[in-house]
């Protein structure tokens, strides 16, 4: 599973010119969900956006959470974020999971991340969507849950020498 957060004053997703989710200070999420993804990379994706420390603080230091600054969130599907581009210029989607896994994975990391932050607005999975953003910095980090699982001596910008 892979996740974009971006730090917002305020975001907004809409279909046919209709907002159907929006949010306040705190982050968007970009989420992508990979082939053979279940729960477990949902929730450590989750906890990790959670206490992310990207806020300032008084001395204008990163150093507060979502939860320290009561942070709002905007939930959105991203299957692109699979895209392999490795070969020609037209990137391949197969490392994204099929929409029937995809979707319900996606319902589940937003009411997981629902138990801890009161304010998590989602995007419609699949649909055609249009996003606005004011983003906050920008403060932009990508989050991979496959990188999150190894040890921190194995970690190395987000990769290993065996995925590189």
């Amino acid at each position: 599973m892979i996740a974009v957060i971006q730090r917002v004053k305020k975001a907004s997703v809409s279909i046919d010119d209709t907002v159907t989710g929006a949010c306040d200070t705190g982050f968007l999420v970009l989420l992508g969900v990979a082939q053979g993804d279940g729960e477990r990379e949902a929730e450590l994706l989750a906890d990790k956006i959670i206490k992310m420390r990207v806020f300032e603080d008084s001395d204008e230091k990163m150093n507060l959470s979502l939860t320290d600054i009561g942070g709002e969130l905007l939930v959105i599907s991203n299957f692109t974020l699979l895209a392999s581009c490795r070969r020609g210029n037209r990137p391949d989607f197969m490392g994204a999971e099929r929409p029937e896994k995809a979707s319900p994975l996606f319902d589940y990391f937003c009411d997981y991340i629902g138990r801890t932050i009161p304010h998590v607005a989602r995007g419609t999975f699949g649909a055609d969507m249009q996003v606005s953003i004011l983003n906050d910095g920008p403060v932009t980090i990508l989050l991979d849950s496959d990188v999150l699982k190894l040890p921190k001596s194995q970690a190395q910008r987000g990769k290993t020498e065996e995925t590189v």
